[in-house]
């Protein structure tokens, strides 16, 4: 049987010196390989680890045994698994939503490489990105596109300039590429031709980014439901993010000048 990748996670009980030497030596004698290691919480490590199944199972038995460890998971990694040891910690799900992952200014790096992840997985996927003006959620995207070695296109946005697209050149209807809507320039500005544009792109096996998801839904035939992903960015923990400030913006001529392709 081949080996594969299997995450172990456990928490110290006791940790006394030369502990981790000990783990190590046992999964050596079991002839399990260590890929990396990691602390991902407080007295708590995280192991990827490459084995047959049947070594895990032996592991998991003397393990048990072991008072001066707790095993917590052991089972094939999941995408926050990866980067929970890569980064040293978990990524932060809504309790009561657990396709809901939140960040904070300060985490740009773990986003950008759990997006880039998301983004490297083929077919259709349409992920939602909850945040407030100038908090780094295109750049975010943007980012972790070119991480994923992915083509970006804005149908519509503000990165710049407002950015609202009514037509693809036949390059740009390819499941390779990534793209990015604002779910309020489409909702406030978008015209029928920018609108049939979105329809059709939703039909493509590929990656959709929307920005503001919220303001998406309440202008078409989508619900939060359909979103496989929804990322919540704040400037720090206790921000709430709200609409009205941004409606505001959108009520008033700003100076912004607008691309109508």
């Amino acid at each position: 049987m081949e080996k594969t990748e299997w995450y172990l996670e456990y928490e110290l009980q006791y940790n006394r010196p030369g502990l981790l030497g000990d783990i190590s030596s046992l999964l050596g004698m079991l002839s399990i390989n260590i890929i990396s290691i990691n602390g991902v919480a407080a007295a708590r490590r995280g192991m990827l680890l490459l084995s047959r199944e049947e070594e895990i199972t032996r592991l998991k038995s003397i393990m048990q045994t072991m008072d001066t460890i707790e095993i917590k998971k052991i089972r094939k990694p999941k995408l926050r698994d990866k980067l929970a040891v890569r980064h040293g910690r978990y990524i932060q799900s809504d309790a009561d939503n657990r396709k809901t992952f939140r960040f904070v200014r300060d985490d740009l790096g773990i986003l950008v490489d759990f997006m880039a992840e998301l983004f490297k997985k083929e077919g259709h996927k349409l992920i939602g990105i909850r945040g407030m003006p100038r908090v780094g959620k295109t750049e975010s995207v943007v980012a972790a596109s070119v991480s994923a070695n992915k083509r970006w296109l804005f149908v519509s946005s503000t990165l710049l300039k407002q950015t609202i697209r009514n037509e693809l050149i036949k390059d740009e209807y390819n499941h390779d590429n990534l793209y990015i809507i604002d779910g309020i320039v489409s909702t406030r500005r978008a015209n029928e031709q920018h609108w049939q544009l979105i329809r059709e792109i939703m039909q493509l096996p590929a990656i959709k980014v929307v920005e503001h998801p919220d303001m998406f839904v309440q202008a078409t035939a989508y619900k939060l439901d359909d979103f496989d992903y929804i990322i919540e960015l704040r400037s720090d923990e206790d921000e709430e993010i709200t609409y009205e400030p941004l409606n505001n913006n959108f009520s008033q001529e700003d100076g912004f000048s607008m691309f109508n392709f």
